[in-house]
């Protein structure tokens, strides 16, 4: 049974083109670095004509800056409720004064029902920068660099070198996608190695939300 389930894990990791995330970054099984940033939203609705032209402007700008490839990403989910409910039942039962008791469980069954006949949805708004190292002899290169040190590097060690540098090239081109949204009024910041792996998990696993709440778990 349990060889049975490892061969399905490995046959699904085939469609997944993620090798590994290291420092924030997606490394694809193709070699690309991918980098995303979180990005905030703007009113513009509620902004004047002459505000909306200025914004329009500065983000046609920006994007005529670019000089690379972008991914703009939004992960709208149906919003979850459970594990606040499930906080707000451990408090009802902590409290020992029937007023708040009465307070709390009808405030509890009011979210319920809202939520129950609302549709409430939460929105996250992404940005997706990748990077292609180019082609190269990486153990040329990198004898030419350390041939005056006189020393012998090993496969990791190469590796990890060519890794900060493609790394590097990204991170630049994210700096600069930054900085251009900034002049948009959109705040953005990139994405740490959990929060990138909770988002590959979310992903792949749209359904995870239906799933029952295990107790303990919250």
């Amino acid at each position: 049974m349990a060889e049975e389930k490892a061969k399905k894990t490995l046959a699904a990791q085939n469609f997944v083109p993620v090798k590994e995330v290291r420092g924030g970054i997606m490394v694809m099984k193709n070699g690309t670095l991918v980098g995303v940033l979180l990005a905030s939203s703007v009113n513009f609705g509620l902004k004047s004509a002459d505000e909306q032209q200025a914004i329009l402007g500065q983000f046609q700008s920006f994007l005529n800056s670019l000089d690379f490839s972008v991914q703009f990403f939004v992960q709208s989910r149906r919003l979850d409720i459970r594990p606040y409910v499930a906080l707000l039942e451990q408090s009802l039962g902590a409290q020992t004064e029937d007023l708040m008791k009465i307070q709390v469980r009808e405030y509890i069954e009011f979210i319920k029902t809202f939520t129950e006949n609302a549709n409430i949805m939460s929105k996250h708004f992404f940005v997706v920068v990748p990077y292609a190292p180019p082609m190269l002899d990486v153990k040329k290169e990198l004898g030419k660099r350390v041939f005056n040190r006189k020393e012998n590097l090993s496969a990791s060690e190469e590796k990890q070198i060519g890794f900060e540098e493609n790394r590097s090239q990204l991170e630049q081109r994210m700096a600069a996608v930054q900085q251009g949204l900034s002049r948009t009024g959109v705040r953005s910041v990139p994405l740490g190695t959990e929060e990138v792996i909770e988002l590959l998990y979310k992903e792949f696993n749209p359904g995870e939300l239906e799933k029952p709440i295990i107790p303990g778990n919250q």
